[in-house]
């Protein structure tokens, strides 16, 4: 019996999400589904893929080999869907935190002046290249480094960084803050898709204390509760107020620059005049270059 896609794509979302519970919730699925995918794999691939335990699981050394192939398989599937899919009835953009915060409806409505019959449409993905690699988006909107050749990039704008802190919190008085305002607290810190680096502060002079996260929402909700603090793009602060959450402007830190990618060998259609729109959004008008 030979391995299925829903099979690959399971055993994935355990890996990336630590549990099969959180697996689940990711995928739309039942816990029971997600576990009989998995064992299904297991079984067709002959080995054990995963150390299962009550608090968590562990890739087996096979499963550790398994991982990169099954990612590397369901990207191609994605990318098989995408080049038969070319009738689509509109153009989605994937995006990580936030899509382009107060420039979204602007290009929305440019958009839709010159293509009425295709409509942008944002979309949701909580991944490192934001829907482009499973397929669920066609372009997708960047803020940090993007190291992967099957994808170009096309620089679109620059975004002020914001401190997000609870509104019961001193800092939430001040109408700016310092990086140095936050190294006292807990930094919520989303390491695979987010923008926040130890390299924002001098070596040694960061916050003491990093709570990982996944996503925006648990991001925000740690933050409303006053259990961390957090560094976002005025994009998110535009994007997703909360509240509890106080978002202000760090006036020492360096700037968020903002990028549009897609497969390098399957630009969708109107790219050029999406990159254009994007910029003019921005206000960063057509001489804005794409990196080397």
């Amino acid at each position: 019996m030979d391995p299925e896609v829903r099979q690959l794509r399971a055993f994935v979302a355990v890996v990336d999400a630590g549990t099969f519970t959180d697996a689940a919730t990711a995928l739309g699925l039942s816990q029971a589904a997600v576990s009989r995918a998995v064992a299904g794999l297991e079984a067709a691939l002959g080995v054990r893929l995963l150390h299962r335990t009550t608090r968590q699981v562990r890739l087996t050394a096979a499963g550790t080999q398994a991982v990169a192939r099954a990612r590397a398989v369901l990207d191609e599937v994605a990318h098989l869907r995408r080049a038969v899919e070319r009738s689509r009835t509109e153009l989605r953009i994937g995006y990580a935190w936030a899509a382009m915060g107060k420039h979204t409806r602007r290009l929305q409505r440019a958009w839709a002046a010159r293509h009425p019959g295709l409509p942008l449409v944002f979309v949701y993905s909580n991944t490192p290249a934001a829907g482009l690699a499973d397929g669920s988006a066609d372009v997708a909107v960047i803020r940090r480094a993007l190291d992967d050749p099957r994808f170009d990039t096309a620089l679109v704008g620059v975004e002020s960084r914001h401190a997000a802190v609870s509104t019961d919190n001193a800092l939430a008085r001040r109408r700016s803050v310092r990086l140095d305002d936050l190294v006292r607290y807990t930094m919520a810190i989303d390491d695979r898709t987010g923008t926040t680096t130890m390299d924002l502060w001098p070596p040694g002079g960061g916050p003491a204390t990093v709570r990982a996260t996944r996503g925006v929402d648990e991001w925000l909700t740690l933050i409303a509760a006053g259990q961390a603090v957090g560094l976002t793009s005025e994009a998110t602060a535009n994007q997703n107020p909360r509240p509890g959450v106080a978002y202000r402007r760090v006036r020492d830190a360096p700037p968020i620059h903002v990028w549009l990618a897609w497969w390098r060998d399957d630009p969708p259609a109107g790219l050029d005049d999406l990159v254009g729109l994007t910029r003019a959004a921005y206000g960063q008008g057509p001489s804005v270059d794409s990196p080397a």
